[in-house]
């Protein structure tokens, strides 16, 4: 996970200028990746598409709990139903919708840049996030202690984050790893179908499709930007099965 990573953040620090362009789909000449589909060089073109994709996957996976959060939480602590169904049903409905077809129709409508799809694909993750943020609270709440911190007169902001909420962190980091993984790959996804991003970006999703055609020509065009993008979601969902695997239990507070 460190590579992509190192070469997304720094890689643009690096990069340097847009020197001369040679031929497409070469190797050699001073380019030691060879050359991209308008002559482009290859490994410079690596440096700058990784932020990208990184920034924009980090900002909707983020902006997808910072909906989810408040939403599974009162759900799940709420005593009204009616409430608890207004909520929760309309994401329902959302669920029924494939994600990359979602962000498919917005885009035949709109134009979204770079802003636009990281809000389009947090869109699509915020149903699914407050269903598992809800059901990994509701066991929570259900328990003595939270009724006793009710009967105290505790705020509703302490009772949520301040117990539930650092009851369910386990659960929430390792659907985070998850979570970054499905939305690195609509990020992706959406760059090779040209949403969000310019047709010539520098972006390792877009060098993908738009050097498939000198796949047998000049391969590393295709296979470097592949590598690094599988490289990063498979990366990050590991650290993420690591870190869990290690971290003790914690206990919530005594009933």
């Amino acid at each position: 996970m460190g590579v992509p990573l190192v070469l997304a953040l720094c890689g643009p620090l690096v990069a340097g200028g847009a020197g001369p362009r040679a031929a497409s789909f070469t190797l050699g000449d001073g380019h030691w990746l060879g050359t991209d589909f308008v002559g482009r060089d290859v490994w410079r073109q690596v440096l700058l598409g990784g932020r990208p994709v990184v920034v924009v996957a980090l900002t909707a996976t983020a902006l997808a709990y910072l909906v989810a959060l408040p939403l599974g939480l009162i759900g799940a602590l709420t005593h009204r139903t009616w409430l608890e169904e207004t909520l929760m049903r309309p994401l329902d409905v959302l669920l029924a919708v494939p994600s990359l077809l979602m962000i498919l129709l917005v885009a035949s409508v709109f134009s979204p840049g770079a802003t636009g799809l990281a809000l389009l694909v947090a869109l699509v993750n915020i149903p699914d996030a407050a269903r598992i943020v809800r059901a990994a609270a509701a066991d929570v709440a259900a328990r003595p202690a939270v009724e006793a911190l009710r009967m105290q007169g505790e705020s509703w902001w302490r009772i949520a984050v301040g117990h539930v909420g650092r009851s369910i962190l386990r659960p929430l980091a390792a659907d985070a790893g998850v979570r970054l993984t499905g939305v690195l790959y609509l990020v992706a996804t959406a760059a090779f179908l040209g949403i969000g991003v310019a047709p010539d970006a520098a972006d390792w999703a877009v060098m993908v499709d738009r050097n498939r055609t000198g796949l047998f020509v000049q391969p590393w065009a295709v296979v470097v930007p592949a590598l690094l993008i599988v490289a990063l979601t498979m990366g990050c969902n590991l650290l993420c099965d690591a870190a869990l695997r290690g971290a003790p239990l914690r206990k919530g507070p005594r009933s």
